[in-house]
């Protein structure tokens, strides 16, 4: 069974870092993004298996980012997780208005991320 693929669309160094660290370590293929627009660019080449977008990136925000890969039909079906430091009320339902299936807040819990990220991802055939 070939590892799955995550992309992560993050622009803070330190938090791709830690997430990639993370990640790698439980058995997943990592692809990064450090824009919306590359993440969508690398979202349709490459067509991971979930993506962990950040939501407040600079320019085009995660939101955004994701409203559009759920409007292309060659990545529609993506899962998509927000990531975000924000706690304001609404934050989380916005992100799932705009097409995540889930929202993961920082600082993330090292202990379970890639166990969090993992139940959000398609089962493989």
């Amino acid at each position: 069974m070939k590892a799955q693929r995550i992309l992560i669309v993050e622009d803070n160094p330190m938090n791709m870092e830690l997430a990639t660290d993370l990640l790698e370590v439980a058995g997943f293929t990592v692809l990064l993004a450090k824009t919306a627009e590359a993440g969508l660019v690398l979202a349709n080449a490459e067509r991971p298996d979930l993506i962990l977008m950040d939501i407040g990136l600079p320019g085009m925000d995660g939101l955004e980012a994701t409203r559009r890969l759920k409007q292309n039909p060659a990545t529609a079906h993506i899962p998509v997780v927000a990531v975000s430091a924000s706690v304001m009320t609404g934050d989380e339902a916005k992100a799932f208005v705009a097409g995540c299936c889930a929202y993961i807040s920082r600082p993330i819990d090292t202990r379970q991320f890639a166990k969090t990220v993992a139940g959000h991802l398609p089962a493989q055939p």
